[in-house]
């Protein structure tokens, strides 16, 4: 039974969407005058390219509130769960879309801010579906994942920042910069939702230092925790550094997981974002 519903940010496997009972509702995005739709239909691959090839100002938009709607009346006693509310409309529109579902006496246990995006959502869904399994009652359900949602950190790092120059996220000269000085930024949500810069490393193997660093200075009890690694088309960095993260801590879980479609257009080839 499906119990689980997530805007497409939400980077999962489609054996973990049957596994897990997820409804993945698409977000869309628009590439020049060509629009593509997150779902199962998707060609990443094509995507990819077509992004890198388009010069000009790319988007995105948040899945309507009918689309919610239509997918918590399609289940009983659903979870839903979008990316931050700072940066899509998707949150919005699911809270209302489950009022209309309300009115008609088919609303949805809790709809979840992720303050998140991409591997934060992730993680979220899957301790939603570890608590639904092991048979933990609604209110607990809500108050657990409140409780990770305001603890849980995602950092991002990106080999390409051409998808955040066109959007005006960063400058075209300070991304022209940062890629001839081979300078990786540790970018990441403040913990409101909203993506900041926590610091700045010449080269990978320090970005991969800093990031366990940043780990550690956690300081949480991680042993009944997982912690998801998402990343577009860089799989050897992601076992990579899920290796250095298994040696180095004891998490319950690490999992890796590829991009989705909306990751992908913001991630670009070969980011890596991680959550915990």
């Amino acid at each position: 039974m499906n119990r689980i519903i997530t805007d497409s940010c939400c980077d999962l496997t489609p054996e973990m969407k049957s596994e897990m009972g997820v409804i993945s509702v698409p977000l869309t995005m628009t590439v020049g005058d060509k629009e593509f739709c997150d779902d199962e239909t998707l060609d990443k691959a094509g995507f990819l390219e077509t992004i890198k090839s388009f010069k000009g100002k790319s988007s995105s938009a948040a899945p309507s509130f009918h689309l919610f709607q239509e997918a918590i009346e399609s289940t009983v006693d659903a979870f839903v769960l979008t990316l931050s509310s700072k940066l899509s409309a998707s949150f919005n529109n699911a809270e209302l879309g489950n009022q209309k579902a309300t009115e008609n006496g088919k609303g949805a246990l809790c709809v979840f801010d992720s303050k998140s995006a991409s591997a934060g959502q992730t993680l979220i869904a899957v301790k939603i579906y570890e608590l639904i399994k092991e048979g933990f009652p609604k209110e607990q359900i809500i108050k657990t994942i409140h409780n990770l949602i305001d603890n849980m950190k995602t950092y991002i790092v990106l080999e390409n920042y051409d998808t955040l120059q066109k959007n005006g996220r960063l400058g075209k000269v300070t991304g022209t910069f940062i890629h001839k000085l081979n300078i990786k930024l540790i970018l990441g949500s403040d913990g409101q939702g909203e993506i900041t810069l926590f610091n700045k490393c010449r080269g990978m193997k320090k970005t991969i230092q800093q990031m366990l660093t940043l780990i550690d200075k956690s300081e949480r009890d991680i042993s009944t925790e997982n912690l998801v690694i998402s990343h577009c088309y860089n799989p050897d960095l992601a076992m990579h550094l899920s290796s250095l993260i298994k040696e180095r801590f004891h998490f319950k879980k690490v999992i890796v997981v590829p991009t989705g479609g909306l990751s992908t257009f913001y991630a670009n080839e070969k980011g890596i974002v991680l959550a915990f």
